[in-house]
């Protein structure tokens, strides 16, 4: 199977959200990895098995951002609402992360990808694209 096969139709902006849209789940991967080889370590602040489930969780809630990401990148209209809703949590943690939180650091970066994630996937082409009839079908 060759990849434009597999590839549909969609404006540049849309595959770029898709990249954007993938990185918590890039990131929440990392992190259920990062917990693993901590409790596999033997590491004292990570005592009780819970750490496992809570890897399990991390690594399932990346695979789905991930998927939502990769449905973006191949043109698929199905993952443009998910990915709004991806937008908007990262505005969220962004803004407790650099505000309560005193982080500006972290929560600076999230803020902006999830601001640029939404300019992105409500572009004029990005809306034409999701308001074709019958691409999904």
């Amino acid at each position: 199977m060759r990849l434009a096969d597999v590839l549909r139709p969609a404006p540049r902006a849309v595959r770029a959200a898709g990249v954007i849209a993938a990185l918590p789940g890039l990131a929440s991967l990392v992190f259920a990895i990062v917990l693993v080889v901590a409790a596999l370590s033997g590491d004292a602040a990570m005592g009780g098995n819970n750490i496992y489930g809570e890897a399990a969780y991390y690594a399932l809630l990346g695979v789905g951002l991930l998927a939502c990401g990769a449905g973006l990148l191949l043109g698929h209209q199905w993952a443009r609402s998910p990915a709004v809703v991806i937008a908007v949590l990262m505005l969220g943690i962004g803004w407790y992360a650099a505000g309560p939180s005193a982080r500006p650091e972290l929560g600076v970066p999230v803020v902006v990808l999830g601001v640029l994630l939404l300019v992105l996937l409500f572009r004029a082409p990005s809306r034409e694209w999701a308001a074709q009839d019958g691409a999904e079908r």
